[in-house]
């Protein structure tokens, strides 16, 4: 081949390099109370959003509340087990998931877990729910179909978000050991490996690359760690905002993002599997800690609110004390590379 033609061949390849983000709309949902995870059905276009009592229902395409499922005591994740009809979410302050109609949202049953039920997700490997509890140091296995408690694995810490790598292996953030464990959903125990995520400490929220093997836990410490699961050990890191609390990775474009209390969007780019850079930090909002990323679409999807006056009461006194939540402010941001919408 020729150098001129040469030249063009790559000048009219696919770009891998990365994008600049920009927010495309806002969508005010209102209702009151705080929230916590973020999960898209991109199929279905709709985002599942735990909002304390009871979990929300959002049209992704223009932000309109479809529906709620109700009689939620601390809502915090939800996950969605295709082909049974059933989605779960996490009822932390009872200790137990709520089973629900994915067509008509009602409950169907409430299923034991564990103290402080948080994160949950599908592991399409085994086909089956894992509710990560926090204060209980625990994970419960839940059948997705009979909604029917199959068994509760202690984690030797306290557990945050995690991911399946769909082999048959879960991997969990540790958040106050600052390590990652593994789960072997065949034997339904752990196995013997973890490791630290030092210099990332705090480690919370997670996404996953399974083509390259790789890992992405966003501490509060403000950093990302990368992992390779494989061979267990951290291979990057990069710095981030700070109060993370979501991520995502798109296999696409080679993105990882990881959204921040203190209104950012962290967006890190995957120059090779174990090298990465800060692209930019998108002004998102303040309080803008949790995302849900479409992978399809390219869209991410962070939530957050508007915040009256920060309380009178001293940090010391309640360090994890938030400034209210204004009344019917909550919204939804969408955040997409430029030129692609």
């Amino acid at each position: 081949m020729s150098r001129s033609i040469l030249l063009l061949s790559l000048c009219a390849a696919p770009s891998l390099a990365a994008q600049s983000y920009t927010i495309t709309h806002t969508y005010n949902v209102g209702g009151d109370g705080g929230w916590d995870y973020v999960i898209p059905d991109a199929p279905n276009h709709r985002l599942f959003i735990g909002r304390q009592n009871r979990l929300i229902v959002v049209d992704m395409n223009n932000g309109r509340l479809i529906a709620e499922v109700t009689g939620i005591k601390g809502a915090h994740g939800t996950a969605l087990a295709p082909g049974t009809g059933h989605g779960f979410a996490t009822s932390g302050n009872d200790s137990s998931i709520v089973m629900f109609d994915l067509k008509n949202y009602k409950a169907i049953s409430r299923i034991p877990a564990a103290e402080d039920a948080d994160a949950i997700i599908y592991d399409p490997a085994s086909k089956r729910i894992y509710s990560f509890n926090g204060d209980a140091n625990s994970a419960t296995v839940v059948d997705p179909r009979k909604g029917t408690v199959v068994a509760k694995i202690p984690l030797g810490g306290k557990p945050e978000y995690g991911q399946s790598s769909r082999d048959g292996m879960i991997y969990v953030n540790l958040v106050d050991s600052s390590r990652i464990v593994e789960i072997d959903a065949k034997t339904l125990t752990l196995t013997k490996k973890s490791w630290s995520t030092d210099p990332c400490k705090n480690p919370v929220s997670m996404a996953i690359d399974i083509s390259h093997h790789r890992l992405f836990s966003g501490c509060r410490s403000g950093v990302m760690a990368i992992s390779d699961y494989r061979n267990g050990k951290v291979v990057a890191t990069v710095p981030i905002g700070r109060g993370v609390d979501g991520a995502g990775y798109d296999p696409v474009l080679r993105d990882a993002y990881a959204s921040n209390a203190d209104g950012t969007l962290t967006v890190i780019h995957q120059d090779s599997p174990d090298k990465y850079h800060v692209v930019e930090n998108v002004q998102t909002a303040q309080g803008g800690r949790n995302m849900g990323l479409d992978a399809a679409s390219h869209r991410i999807y962070v939530v957050s609110a508007k915040f009256g006056p920060a309380p009178t009461e001293s940090t010391a006194t309640n360090p994890r004390r938030r400034p209210p939540v204004l009344p019917g402010s909550f919204m939804v941001i969408v955040v997409e590379p430029a030129g692609s919408h």
